[in-house]
This record gives C-alpha cells, sequence and structure tokens, in this order.
C-alpha cells in the first residue's frame, strides 16, 4: 500500500502556484512585495536589488556573468524561483536571445519601501483605550493553548465526541484531508490525520493555513484578497491592539478564524473590540526551514523500549497513544511502553517509522537532548525492522522522463531534481529520469524553460 505523505509547503511556494493574474494582482500590496523579498533565496535578492533601477531587460547570458562558474547551479535556482514568482519577465527576441525584466508593480513598491521605509498596515490602539494587554509570555501561552485545544479537538471528533467551536471554514479545512465519514459510521481519521498530528507545530501550522486558503473560494472568498491580509498580518506588532473598525467583512472573518488557532487573541472593551498578533502569526511569511525555535521536549525513552513523558498535556498523552501502550498516568508524568502492537495499530493508520522516530527525537526531554543518539539506537532499529516486517515494498508516486533532447538537457534536469529534492533514480546512459510525483509540475514547468 503507498504511503501518503503531507507536503506542508512555505507561503511562498504557494504564492508560487497562484494562476498569473492573481499574481499580478498580489503585487499590488507593498507589504506582499516586501514579504516576498524577504523569503527569496540570497542570490535571487542579490539580483532584485541590482536590477531595481535598471529600465531595460538584461540578458541571460549578461546575468550569468554575475557569478562565478562554480555558482552555476545557484545562480539556475535563483533565476527560476524569481520567473516561478513572476518578478522576473521573461522575454525572448527574434535572435532567441533570453532577456529579463522586473516586474514593474513589484519593483514600483519595493522602490517606495526603500524610499520611504518600513510602514505599518495600520496603527495599534492607544493605552487608553484598550483594557490590560497580555504580556508576551502570557500571549505566547494562549497561542500554544489555543493550537493544542485545536488538536485536541480533532482528536476527540474521531471519537464521536460533538464540538461545536469550529467554525464552518475551520471545520471544511479539517474534513478536506484529515477527517473523513464513511457509511454513517462518524468522522475518523485518515492517514494524512495521523501524520499532522505527529508533525512539528510549524509544519502543522502551514499545512492548515495552506488548506485554509485553498477552500476560501468555496466560501466566496477571493484567495487573492486572503493571501494578502495573511502577509499583510506578519508586519503587525506582537503584543499590540489593532480595532476591529480596520478590518473589511472578509478579513474580520479571517480574524476569527485565526484567533481558534492561536494566531491572534480577541478581546472586547465596552466599546471597541480588538486583535491581537501572537508569535506564530509573525512567521507568516517565513518558510518552514527559516524557523530556528525549538521547543523544549518532554519525553525520555529508554533501552528497554520504556517512555517517559514530563508532562501532564492530555494532548501528549493522546498523541503518544497513537503509537506506545500508555500504562499509567500521574501528575506530570506519562509512563507508557513501545511494543510490537501498539507500532502495527500505528502502521497501519498510516504513520510511518521515521515519523515517530523524527517525533520521539524533536520532543526529547532536555536531558536527553544533547545525547548522541537522543533516542537509543536499539529502540530506532527495532521501530524501523517492525515497518519492514509489515511494508516490505514501499511505493512511491512518481513520473519517468526519457527522450531528452541532448545530455546537457538530462544533466539539468537531473541537477534540478536534487535540488528540488525530488529524484528518486537516474540511468545517464540511457538518459532515464525518475521523479517523485510531487514535483511533477515543477519539472514540467522547469523543462518548457529550457526549450
Amino acid at each position: 500500500m503507498p504511503q501518503v505523505r503531507i507536503i506542508a509547503k512555505n507561503f511562498m511556494d504557494l504564492v508560487a502556484a497562484l494562476p498569473v493574474f492573481k499574481l499580478d494582482k498580489l503585487y499590488d500590496s507593498v507589504f506582499v512585495c516586501e514579504a516576498i523579498m524577504r523569503s527569496l533565496p540570497p542570490l535571487s535578492k542579490k539580483y532584485v536589488l541590482q536590477m531595481l533601477y535598471i529600465d531595460v531587460g538584461l540578458t541571460a547570458k549578461l546575468l550569468e556573468e554575475w557569478v562565478l562558474s562554480d555558482g552555476l547551479s545557484k545562480h539556475k535556482a535563483a533565476v527560476d524561483r524569481l520567473l516561478q514568482l513572476r518578478i522576473f519577465i521573461e522575454t525572448v527576441d527574434r535572435k532567441k536571445e533570453t532577456s529579463y525584466t522586473l516586474n514593474e508593480k513589484f519593483k514600483g513598491n519595493l522602490q517606495k519601501y526603500i524610499v520611504n521605509g518600513e510602514a505599518m498596515p495600520r496603527e495599534p490602539m492607544p493605552s487608553s483605550i484598550v483594557v490590560r494587554l497580555p504580556t508576551l509570555e502570557e500571549l505566547e501561552a494562549h497561542a500554544l493553548e489555543q493550537w493544542e485545544n485545536f488538536l485536541l479537538q480533532l482528536i476527540r471528533l474521531t471519537k464521536g465526541e460533538k464540538s461545536a467551536s469550529f467554525s464552518s471554514s475551520i471545520m471544511k479545512v479539517v474534513q478536506r484531508g484529515l477527517l473523513s465519514s464513511r457509511d454513517n459510521d462518524g468522522l475518523k481519521l485518515t492517514e494524512n490525520g495521523f501524520q499532522f498530528l505527529l508533525m512539528d507545530t510549524n509544519a502543522q501550522l502551514w499545512y492548515i493555513i495552506r488548506e485554509y486558503i485553498s477552500t476560501s473560494e468555496d466560501r466566496g472568498t477571493d484567495s487573492t484578497d486572503l493571501i494578502s491580509f495573511l502577509l499583510e498580518l506578519s508586519f503587525h506588532a506582537t503584543g499590540e491592539a489593532y480595532n476591529m473598525n480596520t478590518l473589511t467583512e472578509v478579513q474580520e472573518d479571517a480574524i476569527k478564524d485565526l484567533s481558534q488557532l492561536g494566531l491572534v487573541k480577541l478581546q472586547q472593551g465596552r466599546k471597541e473590540s480588538w486583535f491581537i498578533p501572537t508569535k506564530f502569526v509573525k512567521n507568516l511569511a517565513m518558510s518552514l526551514s527559516d524557523s530556528t525555535s525549538r521547543k523544549e521536549g518532554f519525553i525520555v525513552v529508554e533501552t528497554n523500549f520504556k517512555l517517559y513523558a514530563n508532562s501532564s498535556s492530555k494532548l501528549h498523552c493522546e498523541i503518544l497513544d497513537l503509537f506506545s501502550r500508555i500504562e499509567y498516568q500521574v501528575p506530570n508524568l506519562i509512563v507508557g511502553s513501545i511494543a510490537k502492537e501498539s507500532l502495527y495499530l500505528a502502521f497501519s493508520k498510516g504513520i510511518t517509522a521515521e515519523q515517530i522516530i523524527t517525533f520521539l527525537q524533536q520532543n526529547s526531554h532536555p536531558r536527553v537532548a544533547t545525547r548522541i543518539p537522543a533516542v537509543p539506537e536499539n529502540v530506532t532499529d527495532q521501530i524501523r525492522l517492525w515497518e519492514a516486517d509489515r511494508n516490505r515494498v514501499e511505493m512511491i508516486p512518481s513520473h519517468l522522463y526519457d527522450d531528452f533532447p541532448s545530455k546537457e538537457v538530462f544533466e539539468n534536469a537531473c541537477d534540478f531534481a536534487r535540488e528540488t529534492g525530488g529524484l528518486l533514480w537516474e540511468d545517464s546512459q540511457k538518459m532515464i529520469l525518475i521523479l517523485r510525483g510531487e514535483y511533477h509540475e515543477e519539472m514540467r514547468n522547469y523543462l518548457r524553460r529550457q526549450r
């Protein structure tokens, strides 16, 4: 049975996948342009800044001269990123010479930003109007509590417990890929749903935001307006209060949904109501790999397969129960064991050995986190062996490419596949390439640009 994996793309990949007319509409906002500029790879930023005040197109050959010969692969990746985001507009003249110019809207907004400096999307409310604002520590605790409640409700829904706290928009998101209902048997977590619970918080957040945007058209909301607002939110100061009256109806609905996920905190005064951005919303314009913060772990795994979790969290107990046998729980301590039966049950739900091992490593207690390895090798090896016993063959959706016009085109395609992480296999003699299925569209676009 093929393993189903969730690809929690970063925000910029999501933006790059938009149709041309929607992408151009996004660049009407200076905040979107600034957020995208910040997300670009260093070499892409360099090209944009060097071309910002050049009014004529630069040839591809001239652009290549800006880098050393050993940096050509990074150069191609940088140019591809700019083309995907339509920051570079590509033109080919009669002599079939390729030139690049900057997107006029993006260029104009970036020039304004450089001349005028950073501006706020809206001004914070004066302290004389708002009630006591939470401290940054209280706000962070609130954000984590809301997110844990969201995950806990997701698990409880599958156990037949009804919950009215999900808005209809958020309910559509979780039903899209995390929950399913068959034969009037109630809601059940899908394979994707079980895998989702073992993701780190940033990856989970990106998945929900991506699906929230993907379902926006069904709610009658333009996805471009929603993306623009979400990127704009990342420029608000964490811990400051912003008046709800400054929002459009679409933005107000989005803020109410985001408050359920812990991205903002809502407060009500005598006459006014406001929202307060949390640390989650500050990461919206950043890629997953940009996040360097690591939450303190709570799990200790021993060589005898015993598992100790220094936690009183109901969510932690529910997640550990997905792949281990919980033996007992006392205040601030969960004791369990990793057994063949509990792992087989986890594997049958679509959870993989690597996801379990990664979860244990990422959440290892500080006392063992510095130990190499943090999880004993005999435990990780046995988890993999038990999975191998059950899954002798791994099936991966993929695409085969052949009939390349030249060796150079084939090698460039292989380099591109390696950089994106999608390469599965190559045969340089027969010029055959096999790529992971989820990277097919990117490869197709790349090969079209090479013609």
